[in-house]
């Protein structure tokens, strides 16, 4: 285990029975966990010998640490996830796409009041959950910085961390984040952080429900394999070449059959 570097390991909506989704297309559900995996794998975390902790926690580079990531703020963090981290004695930070506040499906003002008093943090994850890279600067600021003041407004608390809807970032978007005073910046590439990691680029590990144990316990470790970094590249480049609104359709595509 690298002791300089650090897994930021990021998750999205858990899944209850009976419970419907927040969305269905093939592309969000590939990241939907169900309760018993997402205990399973904090179990694994804590048999390992390692805690969860927040991102700004992990930024103190403790030892024996994994940081916990969520994006969207989905009402199942607080129903599902949190009582599970808590009986761990883990800590996570939830970016929570502030727009989304109080729609079905999705934490409330109060829920976010509630998840914070339990001691965990809350970060930001845009207004709208637009690709930032096809924003404007009017855009940018909406989704960036009314963003944050917006979830400040509901919690009473600052929010210093900000992540990427999709992984999308520029040199504006880092520009905006940091003039908003955000701390970091977090984005989807699969790589782990250690203290020269830039704040406004932080790697973190995607977990995906077909994600098989023994990869799962390698990037609890630290260890990301050159084959899981390749796939990110390339998708990355595929992004880039056709562009976000064709990257997306040709992936729904595929992922559908």
């Amino acid at each position: 285990m690298n002791r300089s570097a650090i897994a930021f390991l990021l998750y999205h909506e858990i899944a209850i029975p009976g419970r419907e989704l927040c969305e269905i297309e093939p592309g969000y559900v590939r990241y939907v966990l169900d309760a018993p995996r997402f205990e399973a794998q904090m179990r694994t975390i804590k048999e390992a010998g390692l805690r969860g902790v927040s991102v700004t926690r992990a930024l103190e580079f403790p030892t024996h640490a994994v940081g916990i990531t969520f994006d969207d703020g989905c009402e199942t963090d607080l129903l599902a996830a949190a009582p599970i981290l808590k009986e761990l004695d883990f800590g996570a930070t939830f970016y929570v796409t502030s727009g989304r506040v109080g729609q079905n499906g999705y934490m409330s003002a109060a829920q976010l009041r509630e998840i914070c008093g339990l001691g965990f943090e809350i970060g930001c994850h845009s207004m709208t959950h637009p690709f930032l890279t096809d924003l404007d600067r009017d855009g940018l600021r909406r989704e960036i910085v009314e963003a944050k003041d917006q979830l400040e407004h509901f919690i009473g608390q600052p929010i210093r961390h900000f992540s990427c809807p999709g992984g999308r970032y520029d040199g504006r978007v880092i520009e905006m984040a940091r003039g908003a005073g955000y701390r970091t910046l977090a984005t989807s590439i699969p790589r782990t952080n250690s203290p020269g990691t830039d704040r406004y680029a932080l790697g973190r590990v995607a977990i995906t429900r077909g994600i098989k144990a023994h990869a799962f316990q390698r990037f609890c470790r630290g260890e990301v394999t050159w084959t899981f970094t390749l796939g990110a590249r390339l998708r990355d480049r595929a992004k880039r070449v056709l562009g976000n609104a064709a990257y997306v359709r040709l992936r729904a595509i595929l992922l559908g059959r």
